[in-house]
């Protein structure tokens, strides 16, 4: 019987999880870590990344000129946070 290659510990845990149907909670949980890198350090001084809910991240942000620019930017930020997890989590962002 030949003996099986190695395997990584976290790809292990990330097939139980995803068998348990926990893998894409996991992930929304990611996004609040995610938000910094990719709104930048300005964007992130001013716009917080507080929960996730039913693939909506919302974000707290301290102006209201600040919460219309991040409305235009929406899509783009979505796509952005998509695209870094490899994956559709965030659906929406709601700025309050």
């Amino acid at each position: 019987m030949k003996a099986s290659s190695p395997k990584r510990l976290s790809d292990g845990i990330e097939a139980v999880l995803h068998d348990l149907g926990m893998g894409k909670k996991i992930k929304q949980y990611g996004v609040i870590d995610l938000w910094a890198s990719v709104v930048g350090e300005q964007i992130a001084k001013v716009a917080v990344a507080e929960h996730v809910s039913g693939g909506k991240l919302f974000v707290r942000v301290a102006r209201a000129t600040w919460r219309n620019e991040l409305i235009f930017l929406k899509a783009d930020l979505i796509r952005k946070i998509n695209e870094s997890l490899h994956e559709e989590i965030i659906t929406d962002i709601i700025f309050r």
